[in-house]
């Protein structure tokens, strides 16, 4: 299985954890495609890019971590498929 993961500065840590989580014990394939620290950043650039990896057929799902998880989600869904 493929998984596209992305998360804001707000679930960083959880990102990271669920990466280790999706690839060691279930044996994912994941693409982390970021954030890659604490510090602040804007949510759309990273749940753009996961949207666009599972509308293109590139991952099989898509998981979007932050402070609500309200922010992800909107992004994700103004991406097409």
């Amino acid at each position: 299985m493929r998984i596209a993961i992305g998360a804001d500065h707000g679930g960083f840590e959880q990102k990271q954890a669920m990466v280790a989580y999706l690839r060691d014990d279930l044996g994912c394939e994941v693409e982390d495609m970021g954030c890659d620290s604490a510090e602040s950043v804007d949510y759309p650039d990273y749940a753009a890019p996961v949207a666009h990896a599972v509308a293109d057929g590139r991952a099989d799902f898509g998981v979007l971590i932050c402070g609500t998880g309200i922010g992800m989600a909107i992004a994700a869904d103004k991406v097409a498929g």
